[in-house]
């Protein structure tokens, strides 16, 4: 499976995973370009949620999780301030969702990282 796939495979699982939690999912793959993609945008209540997923067959190489950094995060919260410009002002929160899937399917969710 290639990057591009694996990729899309373990936002699907987020969806799947933030849905069974009461989450609605707005958007997928916001993109403004050369700043940021944001993988999913969701809302549960009256929140906004902006969720970074990181998917690693296995963590022989460290967890998907280690690989969102500050600079990442960074990233994501200029996003995150263009679309609530283009939006509307809400209550947010920046999670991350870290998808293993071998040797058994791991999702770690993250809450309120940025």
């Amino acid at each position: 499976m290639d990057k591009k796939k694996l990729g899309a495979a373990g936002e699907d699982l987020a969806c799947r995973y933030l849905e069974r939690n009461g989450y609605e999912i707005l958007e997928r793959n916001k993109s403004y370009p050369k700043l940021c993609e944001i993988d999913i945008i969701a809302r549960r209540k009256n929140k906004l949620y902006f969720v970074e997923v990181k998917t690693r067959k296995t963590d022989a190489f460290g967890t998907p999780g280690d690989a969102v950094d500050k600079r990442k995060l960074a990233h994501i919260r200029q996003g995150v301030m263009l679309y609530l410009q283009e939006n509307g002002k809400h209550d947010f929160q920046i999670d991350v969702i870290a998808i293993t899937l071998k040797p058994e399917l791991k999702i770690e969710h993250f809450r309120n990282v940025g």
